[in-house]
């Protein structure tokens, strides 16, 4: 594996992968990451599921606030832990792959569950040094290491992993030419996980709410059928799907009542009560 790191103009190959990793680099101070992640040094890059405590709005005003920051950071290590879950029988041999890995938050947890080497790549730069940082204060940066790589051709061997992930990052990407690479990656009998929002192919083609996620995060979210398709394409058959969409309304609507909305807010509920946009976990094995 090499460590010398690529050229950006290697890495973002296309005009719209530019202005991708300009969002990202460009967002690293935004606080609806900052605070959450300073509850406990894990800094995620997803939502929560799970009913969050009532108690958390009740008592002094004065620290209300700081309680719904670190209830909805409860949520999102709950997401990712449910996402671990589904990733099977690991061993502290085996080696991950953390797709869109962000600030590195589950990638650490992956650590820490199963004692085993995990590699992150993102395109954003900023957000490889900032999660590569957190791997050496917490003393895992020879087990955890995060890359400047573009997901689609991350550069690694062959059959090289045993679990491959992806937490709320292939809107980003063509499904066909993701799913390729992963199979590519991963052994025989090797699990894919994916958590993603997509559109709901029965009610139509993109509702108003979820054009409004598309714009807000410089996204294109994808239909329901699109995961399937491109996965049964590429020998990744899926073991397990889940929907998650009414675990994780009470986390949206949480994050609207405290000083880190974002204003997105509004159109994830909409969109999830109406129905027009999905909320899965998707769990498949390469065969």
């Amino acid at each position: 594996m090499t460590t010398t790191a690529p050229a950006a103009a290697n890495v973002l190959r296309t005009a719209y992968q530019q202005s991708v990793a300009a969002y990202w680099n460009n967002h690293q101070q935004d606080p609806v990451n900052l605070r959450l992640g300073e509850v406990d040094g894990l800094y995620h890059h997803h939502y929560g599921i799970g009913d969050y405590d009532p108690s958390v709005l009740e008592g002094p005003q004065d620290t209300r606030d700081e309680r719904i920051i670190e209830e909805l950071h409860r949520l999102e290590t709950a997401q990712a832990d449910v996402l671990l879950d589904h990733l099977g029988d690991i061993g502290p041999t085996d080696r991950l792959l953390d797709a869109g890995s962000g600030r590195g938050g589950t990638s650490i947890m992956a650590n820490q569950r199963f004692g085993c080497q995990v590699d992150g790549v993102t395109i954003s730069e900023y957000q490889v040094g900032f999660a590569n940082d957190q791997a050496t204060q917490r003393g895992v940066a020879d087990q955890v290491r995060f890359h400047f790589r573009n997901m689609l051709d991350t550069g690694f061997d062959t059959g090289s992993r045993r679990a491959i992930w992806t937490n709320e990052t292939t809107m980003y990407v063509d499904l066909f030419e993701l799913f390729a690479e992963f199979s590519r990656l991963l052994e025989y009998g090797g699990r894919y996980v994916c958590i993603t929002g997509c559109y709901n192919d029965v009610t139509g083609g993109r509702s108003r709410a979820v054009s409004r996620i598309d714009e807000h995060y410089t996204c294109n979210i994808h239909p329901r059928s699109q995961y399937f398709k491109a996965l049964t394409a590429n020998n990744l058959v899926p073991i397990n799907v889940i929907d998650l969409t009414a675990q994780t309304i009470p986390y949206w609507e949480l994050r609207a009542k405290c000083s880190v909305a974002t204003g997105i807010e509004d159109p994830f509920l909409t969109a999830y009560r109406e129905g027009s946009f999905h909320y899965l976990l998707i769990a498949a094995d390469r065969i």
